[in-house]
């Protein structure tokens, strides 16, 4: 074989091939008719044998193209599939995410944002992986995920982050006397029993400042890792607690009320990236959803 085969060699062959005539070929190439007799002649002298016999004014293919036909069919599907993947790669719509988060989030708020970034994306595929905010730094710093859900980063030079403060509620349940109140203070939980998160969390620390703050003791009953599951103990009647916005609202049509927390208490949620690691065009669309998702629970 004298040079590399180009495709548009392999389409001219295929057109003629189906339409018997340069000049069928060439309407259904959008090319001249010089242009495709140029394309099969390159051809030929690349192939080394002849590509058509003329029966009855047209242009058969020889034994040795039919031979080889099935071959140039299968580039030419893969050439459209790769184009066609490409073309959805640009506009965002095929791609792999994964996605490392914290274990409450793989079960309330995101599984909603996904649903909805993937419903015009069908060839688009995530992984998502629930675990503690230490594994989820490992993963970032090691650049095994594309995009990390955690809370109260500290920091990391390998690390790009973004914190949101996400406004934080009473969670108790629907017809507990707290419902009559617009608002919910360490005053007014002063004889409950408190479900709240593990004790060396920084959420718990400022919690703990605001009861202190407000000479109120803080009745701790139940330790958790995770507001989903403080929401459900306190949907049992367990106890109430102080969790995020975001966690509370997936209970409110499960029989869980819930009443903004004073004095302001946010939840720092962390929004992680390898910094080394270049991210897709469409996880950061991706990232850029899920941050817009959380707009409406952002503590001012």
């Amino acid at each position: 074989m004298s040079q590399t085969l180009r495709i548009r060699q392999l389409e001219a062959l295929m057109a003629v091939s189906t339409n018997g005539s340069v000049t069928a070929a060439a309407t259904d190439l959008g090319i001249s008719q010089p242009a495709v007799s140029r394309l099969l002649s390159d051809l030929e002298k690349s192939l080394g044998f002849q590509l058509f016999d003329r029966r009855e004014g047209r242009l058969v293919p020889s034994q040795e193209v039919r031979y080889l036909q099935p071959s140039v069919e299968r580039v030419l599907e893969l050439m459209k599939q790769i184009s066609d993947v490409s073309q959805d790669i640009t506009q965002r719509k095929a791609g792999h995410i994964r996605v490392a988060c914290l274990p409450g989030f793989a079960t309330s708020h995101l599984p909603d944002v996904v649903a909805k970034f993937l419903q015009d994306r069908p060839g688009v595929t995530l992984t998502i992986e629930p675990d503690r905010p230490e594994r989820i730094l490992e993963w970032m710093i090691g650049e095994q995920y594309d995009f990390g859900i955690t809370d109260s980063f500290n920091g990391h030079p390998a690390v790009e982050s973004r914190n949101i403060n996400v406004r934080t509620v009473c969670v108790f349940p629907t017809g507990h006397e707290l419902e009559s109140l617009a608002e919910v203070t360490p005053a007014d939980i002063k004889d409950a029993k408190i479900i709240h998160t593990r004790r060396d969390s920084d959420f718990f620390g400022r919690l703990s400042k605001a009861f202190q703050s407000a000479n109120v003791e803080l009745n701790s009953h139940i330790e958790v890792r995770q507001f989903t599951a403080a929401c459900e103990l306190a949907l049992k009647g367990v106890g109430v607690s102080v969790v995020s916005e975001l966690d509370a609202i997936q209970y409110s049509t499960r029989g869980l009320s819930y009443r903004p927390f004073k004095p302001l208490l946010p939840h720092t949620l962390s929004l992680v990236r390898p910094i080394l690691k270049q991210p897709s065009l469409v996880t950061l669309e991706f990232i850029e959803q899920f941050q817009e998702s959380l707009k409406p629970f952002k503590a001012q």
